[in-house]
């Protein structure tokens, strides 16, 4: 196995969470007479330019494929943080109606309604078609493709543009560079880039092991993600730190000689990378233990809930969720199913577990005495959402990054 940003040989290994089927691969009713495909979810750290990454048992294509379900538009905050970006942005870049942006892994068109409600072209960039669709019906043009150097020479034939979204996408590209190399060429000679993705060092500081799952081909930090971006000569000019997704990065992208100066931030984070110690092996040293300790915890909340007569439901069918519960081997005998709000997931069942998706009215018929909120980081939304629960006595629980019972 070779790095996808330095070429080294991977031998360091960071987090070993065993086998599970793709988080995303939901089993329909007819499903469940077939076998799934097990792949191994192991994390490696280069010691060359220490990127943290998964070997890529499936092309992009296998994993984002028709059927695939996430939906951006069923989380309200994600929405919102979506609107709050592009208001920012617009008056940040000081975007006009002559202005034009690209959306890269643009989904169902959660951010770039707010781009079209500002008067400003845009178009999105997505693989999948259902994603596609929902956009389109959005008024949001949009092209059903994976992003790399081709797909952006496409776009840059009509117009390159004065700002590209990538939101979300990095940790999903097992090509690192043809994926770097087509926002070089997609950009406009004054445009920017604007680039979100979990913050390794949060992960590692919250055990976050759950958001480690085969679509996540790597796990960025700043120093990795300057380094992807400085080899296509794209130059990261400012960063901040965001509270989405359990501790994430924002950097703003330009091209290598762009006469804006980088800002103080960038190098004040990477010096705080430093001083924590993410260029440094003995880093990750341990969590896998610490990640090990929530597994136990889990299991032995979840068998004294049985022991006890006390009803157990999860909320959020989210991939994180599927790899938490394959790594601690949970199945329907102490989860016995999970709700969610997004209808293509209802009536499925989680990979692996094989736990029943259904619709959250169910938590009012039975009244569970715990809800396992399984996409933490959506925590403040969730509780709002259900705050019914709190008026039968329900208690909400959280596993990452320990067990925490509200």
């Amino acid at each position: 196995m070779k790095c996808r940003l330095c070429g080294a040989a991977l031998s360091a290994m960071f987090l070993d969470l065993g086998a599970a089927p793709p988080s995303n691969a939901f089993l329909s009713e007819e499903e469940l007479a077939q076998p799934e495909v097990y792949l191994p979810l192991k994390l490696f750290v280069c010691s060359e330019c220490w990127l943290v990454q998964l070997p890529a048992h499936l092309s992009a294509a296998q994993t984002f494929t028709s059927e695939y379900v996430y939906f951006s538009s069923y989380s309200s905050s994600w929405v919102e943080h979506a609107r709050r970006f592009v208001v920012r942005a617009v008056d940040r870049l000081q975007l006009t109606p002559a202005s034009y942006v690209v959306e890269v892994a643009s989904n169902d068109g959660y951010l770039l309604q707010h781009v079209l409600s500002h008067g400003i072209p845009c178009i999105g960039v997505e693989p999948t078609s259902g994603t596609a669709a929902a956009a389109r019906s959005k008024g949001i043009e949009t092209i059903e493709a994976f992003f790399g150097a081709d797909a952006a020479t496409r776009l840059a034939s009509g117009q390159r543009a004065d700002l590209i979204v990538a939101n979300n996408v990095l940790a999903h590209v097992p090509d690192l560079h043809d994926f770097v190399e087509g926002l070089r060429i997609a950009l406009a000679p004054r445009g920017t880039v604007s680039i979100e993705f979990p913050h390794l060092l949060r992960l590692v500081e919250g055990v976050q092991f759950d958001t480690v799952y085969h679509e996540h081909y790597s796990y960025f930090s700043l120093h990795t993600a300057q380094a992807a971006l400085a080899a296509h000569e794209l130059r990261v000019w400012d960063v901040e730190e965001l509270p989405t997704h359990g501790g994430s990065l924002r950097i703003w992208a330009i091209h290598a000689d762009d006469p804006r100066p980088t800002l103080p931030a960038v190098d004040d984070l990477l010096a705080r990378e430093r001083s924590a110690g993410l260029c440094r092996a003995s880093y990750y040293d341990g969590f896998q233990a610490r990640v090990d300790g929530v597994r136990d915890d889990f299991l032995r909340f979840l068998l004294d809930a049985r022991r006890g007569r006390r009803g157990v439901a999860g909320y959020g069918a989210a991939a994180k969720g599927n790899t938490l519960l394959n790594y601690c081997g949970v199945k329907p005998s102490l989860l016995p199913y999970v709700v969610d709000a997004n209808p293509a997931k209802r009536g499925h069942y989680l990979p692996g577990s094989r736990i029943p998706v259904t619709a959250k009215e169910r938590l009012g018929v039975d009244r569970p005495d715990y809800v396992v909120v399984l996409p933490w980081n959506l925590r403040q939304e969730i509780e709002n959402e259900l705050r019914e629960v709190r008026g039968w006595g329900a208690r909400f629980v959280y596993v990452v990054p320990s067990l925490h019972i509200t």
